[in-house]
């Protein structure tokens, strides 16, 4: 017999998605066949920052080689790489008027670079059509290829992301496929390639992780050259996916803020609604304003 599942409480309420920018967003990528984490992940933030007139760009399609147990996006057998994907992301970036753009892509291990060139060739139709507008990239590990990481370092992003979703006990639970002490290593090969580069990573919490799992993982970020910190609620996207065990109140996301400013990490975005590209922009700003004081 299985438990009952437990009720989302009040403060994970969301308001629904509107308003012409919503809508705006909604349509590019309709009409360029373009997709979005926002959507494809079931993301509870689409309607606030759509509405707001951002949104992450997932490139690579929308299936995955890997089946982790958290996330909605679909997996199996990914279509072929669209070539023109770089300029038509750009192009709608550049009509949208952005001035910080987040791109991650699904995993593709079925590619022999993990997807690194795309993210490359993204990279630069971005500087060509949109200048002024910074790049933030949230990659998959690559199968720990440092070549792969080398080419994605080479065509110059902003910000570097790749979450660690979780504490390692549970990668066989809910990252099959993935590794976590790779994923660091990932991290901090960057940090040794480009010292002063943003690195950025995440974690959810409510999978059954335990409070000092949790600090583990931040002390081994910090060790690892991570500079910015997303902390924020797991919600299963439907009854097939992992259970979420317990919502995780406000103020204990509060203290894992606090917890990660003593660590030195530069910024640190935590609360139940929290996701990797939340208000992306205002975190690497005050990142930069705490670097400078």
């Amino acid at each position: 017999m299985t438990s009952p599942r437990i009720r989302k409480p009040d403060w994970l309420k969301v308001r629904i998605p509107g308003g012409p920018k919503f809508a705006r967003i909604d349509r590019f990528h309709r009409d360029q066949g373009l997709h979005s984490v926002c959507r494809s992940a079931a993301c509870p933030n689409q309607g606030e920052c759509w509405s707001r007139g951002t949104a992450t760009f997932m490139i690579l399609g929308n299936i995955c080689t890997r089946h982790c147990a958290f996330c909605n996006v679909a997996d199996g057998c990914p279509e072929a790489v669209d070539r023109n994907e770089p300029e038509k992301v750009a192009a709608a970036i550049a009509e949208l008027g952005l001035k910080h753009a987040v791109i991650t892509s699904v995993t593709r291990d079925d590619l022999a670079d993990g997807g690194a060139g795309q993210f490359a060739r993204l990279v630069e139709a971005i500087r060509q059509q949109a200048p002024d507008c910074r790049v933030e990239l949230l990659i998959p590990d690559l199968a720990g290829s440092i070549d792969a990481l080398a080419v994605i370092l080479e065509s110059g992003p902003d910000i570097l992301g790749h979450n660690i979703e979780t504490v390692p006990r549970l990668y066989p639970v809910v990252r099959q496929g993935a590794d976590y002490r790779r994923s660091l290593a990932l991290l901090a090969e960057a940090r040794r390639r480009q010292p002063d580069l943003q690195l950025k990573s995440g974690i959810m919490l409510g999978m059954g992780e335990t409070r000092s799992e949790v600090s583990a993982v931040m002390t081994d970020l910090r060790k690892n050259g991570c500079s910015l910190l997303t902390i924020g609620q797991y919600l299963a996207p439907t009854r097939r996916h992992h259970e979420v065990l317990r919502y995780v109140p406000p103020e204990e996301f509060a203290e894992f803020k606090e917890q990660g400013r003593r660590l030195g990490f530069a910024h640190v975005e935590s609360g139940p609604l929290v996701r990797s590209s939340y208000h992306a922009e205002e975190q690497f700003e005050e990142s930069q304003h705490a670097s400078n004081r």
